[in-house]
């Protein structure tokens, strides 16, 4: 009787511990380190785009933006921590997203960096390139004088990076998507471009650089009308969008995509900006630079 009362007390006393170890995560923080507006003026605004996420204990860095001095300025001023990172993203190769990888690159070298499986960040030159060949060439006219390597690196302004191209959707870890999509034209076909999910209680909490596939693909390629998108963050691009696609962009997002909240940004443009916040009212968040937006 004694041994099993003993047991008892010394199972209650464990118990704490083992609770205490399966504490819930705090909520997802996303903080704006770049954009070209903002309620902050100790901050600088410029053109790009970069956020620093805190997701179930990670910490995700989306984007650099467009200079990497004002990207790490920033990145300090706000106290977030460039060397202490799980993973980055880079949504797609324009600068504006991109410069900040130099300041990034210096604190942190080895970080894992996803990117689109684009050349300019690494991989080989395609062969579709070397597979039309002419022998009754001279041979001083003839790629590599005729005998084409296998592979033929692909140059990079970040050859020493650690990046992982992605080409499809990935689930970086549980509860972290990326997906990859393509415009379908006519603009940007050759600019792919990545975007995030993340995995929330109410629903996805979706990251986008630019949206040059165009947002309702990238909705699409991430099952929104399945698994319900709480909040979109991010460049939508309808900088140069006509008013009427605007109109009726907005209202689909709302009524046909049932997006629980947008916080546009970036290359969305004032037009959007105002519609969006027309549209979504008290569901509209705003997201200058300096913003910490929380998702419970």
């Amino acid at each position: 009787m004694f041994r099993s009362l003993t047991f008892c007390f010394c199972l209650l006393l464990a118990a704490p511990t083992a609770f205490a170890s399966h504490e819930a995560h705090p909520p997802t923080r996303v903080t704006i380190l770049v954009d070209a507006f903002s309620r902050n003026p100790r901050l600088r605004k410029d053109w790009g785009f970069a956020a620093f996420i805190e997701y179930q204990g990670k910490r995700i860095l989306f984007d650099t933006g467009n200079n990497a001095e004002i990207f790490a300025a920033n990145a300090r001023n706000l106290n977030v921590d460039l060397a202490r990172l799980d993973f980055a993203v880079i949504s797609h190769r324009h600068g504006d997203h991109t410069d900040g990888l130099r300041h990034l690159l210096k604190l942190n070298p080895r970080v894992k960096i996803f990117a689109p499986a684009d050349e300019y960040f690494g991989g080989s030159t395609p062969q579709v390139f070397f597979h039309r060949s002419n022998p009754s060439l001279p041979t001083e006219m003839r790629y590599f004088d005729g005998q084409v390597p296998n592979e033929v690196p692909h140059g990079t302004p970040w050859p020493n990076a650690n990046f992982v191209r992605v080409d499809t959707a990935l689930e970086v870890m549980p509860g972290i998507v990326l997906v990859a999509n393509v415009s379908p034209g006519p603009r940007f076909t050759e600019t792919p471009e990545l975007s995030l999910a993340l995995s929330t209680a109410k629903g996805q909490l979706l990251l986008v650089g630019c949206s040059h596939p165009g947002i309702e693909q990238i909705l699409s390629s991430i099952k929104a009308r399945e698994k319900p998108v709480r909040l979109v963050m991010g460049g939508l691009h309808l900088v140069t969008t006509t008013d009427a696609e605007v109109d009726r962009l907005a209202i689909a997002l709302r009524d046909e995509w049932k997006l629980g909240s947008v916080a546009p940004g970036h290359c969305t443009g004032e037009y959007a900006f105002a519609t969006l916040s027309k549209v979504f009212g008290p569901d509209y968040t705003y997201a200058g630079v300096g913003s910490v937006v929380r998702v419970p």
